[in-house]
Formats: structure tokens, C-alpha cells, sequence
């Protein structure tokens, strides 16, 4: 039987994925470097003779779990010159050593996809997809990896940042088991600025619905876009459904437009409805007309139902066909419908629409291919409702029935929509922001 792993353990189960990463290896958590140790470094010959103070080191960003460096901007004079990685033999305790006394100092010119550690990522807002959570790094930390340096890790402690901010003496030796390995850190910036998000990061597409809503909640207004934009519009408006309401309703004022219809328009319908209605007339106006005009209708008419009654929390996401036809066509149809695991059954209606039966999804798997839906129809009976019908009596409906929906119908009993158990709690949980409803006590 599969193990449940709840929130603690989940977060557990995490952290010990960075055995597998190189801070776990003894030779590279021997060799790590502080960045911020670094700054201000004299930088030298093999003979002892200082060219100059180390400014900042750069690495390539784009492409790679763990970035290469490239060089270090040095302060020589008024001058601000570029030392090419392969001219570095070592950084030391608390300097640069150079291979060679003989090199060309060319002025610092960033390239593309480089980024300088020290002014770009040092304090720049990231997200740690192992711990779920956003932080600012108060130290990052190179190590020889193979025949040159690479980034591996931040740290995030806020004895760092201290250590940092005061003489270059109190800057003693990293703690491997404080550190955050590279590979699970995602990297934003502020706008202008040259940390994107342009490497492929799979380590964000394992993270859940509701933790991706964390970090959008988390973030600032830039990095939570760029955060956007790294997903696909499912994955996005999946993690949308999950965010606090008026969370919610800040980013899609925030985000362009037609971005912010794209997503709402790809949300479960009834979630969709009432993220509109936490938005002011003229943002949900707006929204709505950058949709496809059959989703946009298909909202408008949700949004007429008060939020209070069976229309107000149904979802028009649901699979309806006659009973004529054959398990096997149900199948295909479950199949191809992008929003069909949120179906907890197949609706069955007669030649003119009419409610018929509502059958279970396991009903389908173990019937017959050839079998016609009619022939699987019987009792229990579905349980319905009207769409204008309040939400206490919905909660009845559920207690009575015991099971996981109730079918909306109209006036002439065809199938307008569906409530699932799990939005019915959701529109009664009480809301600090919304008070607490008069019926909430229903669910205890």
C-alpha cells in the first residue's frame, strides 16, 4: 500500500534528495570558496606580488546545474580589468592566485548569458525548490569541480550575512550542512537586471500546485512574472486556483492582460468565476474580453449565479453523452478532455438533454467497451439540484446522497453543472478576509 506522506515529511523527503548533489561530495565541500570572502581579496602572482582587488567573479549562467566560471572583474588602479578563468591558479584563503606573471589585462566587458555573483545574485531574491520557499542568499560559494571552479551553493544564514557585513576577519570557513545546493536553487532578478530566468529548470515542473502558490504568494511583483512565465499556462493556472484570493487578485492586475486572461481562461471554471469577481469592474471587463469569446460567455453566465448558491460554486467542467452511446466512446472522450481528472463520473442524458444517470468513472473501467451507457444506468439515482438553490441545502443534498458530487440542473432537468465535495468545502471554509458564513458550522 503506497505510503501517505504528509507536509513535514514531504519537506524531509526533499532536503534528502541533496545527498545526491555535489555539496555531498567530501572533495568539493573541502574546496568551497566564499564568494563574499572573496570581495576586496588581493589578487596575485605565484610570486606574492599583488596586480590588484578582486571586484567580483562572473560565471556562465545559461544551460548548466551549476555555473562555470568564466573570470573575475579586478580593481587595478581606476581600472577595472577581466582575468579569464584559465589564468587563475587558485582562490586561496582570502586571495586570488594567477597562474602566470605574464597576461594581457583586458577592461571588463559582460558577455552574454554571464552573470557578476557579487552585484547580481548576492541578496537578489531565489527560490529554493527543495525547501519551497523564497530567500535571498547572504553568501554564495564556488568549488573546484573537475579541472576549473563552479558555482554550487548558497547560504542563507543570517549569521552570514553578519560575518558579511562586519571586518573581513569574522568571515570564517563555510558549513556544508548549511548550505542550499545550486542545483535546487531558481534564480530571479529585479527588472534590468541580468539574472533571468532563461536556464531550463525541470526542478520547478516536480514542485506541487500549492507550493508553486506559496511562491508566488512569496515573491515580489517581477520575480513572481518571471516565475510565470517559466510555466506552462495548465501548470500556472493550476497553481492559480491554489493562491489566497486577494493574493490572486494583486497578480492579475499585475500581469499583462492577455496573459492574465490566458490564465484565468485555463482554470477550472468555477475557480475562474470567482477569481472575476474578486477583481474591480473594469480589470474583470478587461479580462473577459481578451478570453475566447466562448469561455468568456461560458463566465459571464457563472458570474450571474450568486456566489451563495448552487450556481455560484459549480463547475461547468463535466463530460455529457447520450445513452446511446458505448463505454468505449466515454473512454476516448475521458481521455482526450484535458480537465477529465477532475470528473468523478460521465453525465448520461437522453435524446433531448435530459438528466438521465450519473455514472461513476470505475463503472466505465469495468464494463464492457461495446456495452451502450444505458445499458450501465440504474440506481442510485443522481442527486440534483437548481442552480439558485442556497448553499445549506446543497450541504444537505451531499450529507443525504454520501457521495463525491451533486448534478446542477435546470428548469427542465438537462445538466447545467457539476459540485464537487471538495469546492462545496471550499466555499464554506471560513475566511478571515470574507468573516465567517452563517453556514459553516453545517460541516462540523
Amino acid at each position: 500500500m503506497p505510503q501517505t506522506l504528509h507536509a513535514p515529511q514531504l519537506l524531509t523527503q526533499r532536503r534528502k534528495q541533496r545527498t545526491k548533489r555535489l555539496l555531498a561530495l567530501e572533495a568539493v565541500a573541502d574546496s568551497l570558496v566564499s564568494v563574499a570572502g572573496l570581495t576586496g581579496a588581493p589578487v596575485v602572482h605565484r610570486s606574492g606580488v599583488e596586480v590588484g582587488r578582486l571586484v567580483d567573479v562572473v560565471v556562465r549562467w545559461e544551460g548548466e546545474s551549476y555555473p562555470p566560471l568564466t573570470g573575475i572583474v579586478v580593481r587595478v588602479g581606476r581600472r577595472l580589468a577581466w582575468v579569464k578563468a584559465d589564468k587563475i591558479d587558485e582562490f586561496a584563503q582570502r586571495r586570488v592566485v594567477l597562474r602566470s606573471a605574464k597576461f594581457d589585462l583586458r577592461d571588463f566587458a559582460r558577455r552574454d548569458n554571464e552573470v557578476k555573483l557579487v552585484d547580481d545574485v548576492i541578496d537578489h531574491q531565489m527560490v529554493d525548490v527543495d525547501g519551497v520557499r523564497v530567500f535571498r542568499a547572504a553568501d554564495l560559494f564556488l568549488a573546484r569541480v573537475g579541472g576549473g571552479y563552479r558555482l554550487v551553493g548558497a547560504d542563507v544564514g543570517f549569521s552570514t550575512l553578519l560575518r558579511r557585513l562586519g571586518p573581513a576577519r569574522w568571515r570564517g570557513a563555510p558549513h556544508p550542512d548549511r548550505l542550499i545546493d545550486w542545483a535546487a536553487i531558481q534564480p530571479f532578478s529585479d527588472p534590468g537586471e541580468p539574472v533571468r530566468l532563461t536556464r531550463a529548470n525541470n526542478e520547478l515542473k516536480r514542485l506541487r500546485p500549492g507550493e508553486l502558490a506559496d511562491l508566488l504568494e512569496e515573491l515580489g511583483r517581477s520575480q513572481r512574472q518571471e516565475l510565470l512565465d517559466a510555466l506552462d499556462a495548465e501548470t500556472a493556472a493550476d497553481a492559480l486556483e491554489e493562491m489566497e484570493s486577494d493574493e490572486l487578485a494583486s497578480l492579475l492586475r499585475e500581469v499583462d492582460p492577455g496573459r492574465a486572461a490566458e490564465l484565468v481562461a485555463s482554470m477550472e471554471p468555477d475557480e475562474a468565476a470567482e477569481a472575476l469577481r474578486d477583481l474591480d469592474d473594469e480589470t474583470r471587463d478587461e479580462l473577459l474580453e481578451a478570453m475566447p469569446q466562448e469561455v468568456a460567455d461560458s463566465l459571464v453566465g457563472l458570474l450571474d449565479y450568486d456566489e451563495e448558491t448552487a450556481g455560484g460554486v459549480m463547475t461547468t467542467s463535466m463530460l455529457v453523452l447520450e445513452g446511446d452511446a458505448t463505454v468505449a466512446e466515454a473512454r476516448r472522450q475521458l481521455k482526450e478532455r484535458p480537465d477529465s481528472s477532475d470528473f468523478d463520473g460521465v453525465l448520461v442524458v437522453d435524446a433531448d438533454g435530459v438528466l438521465v444517470d450519473d455514472l461513476r468513472i470505475v463503472e466505465l473501467f469495468t464494463a464492457e467497451p461495446d456495452q451502450q451507457l444505458r445499458e450501465l444506468t440504474g440506481a442510485p439515482w443522481p442527486v440534483t439540484v437548481a442552480a439558485d438553490v442556497m448553499l445549506e441545502e446543497v450541504v444537505e443534498a451531499f450529507v443525504e446522497n454520501r457521495g463525491s458530487s451533486v448534478v446542477v440542473v435546470d428548469e427542465d432537468q438537462r445538466p447545467i453543472g457539476r459540485i464537487l465535495a471538495d469546492d462545496l468545502v471550499d466555499a464554506l471554509i471560513p475566511d478571515d478576509e470574507r468573516g465567517f458564513r452563517p453556514f459553516a458550522g453545517l460541516l462540523s
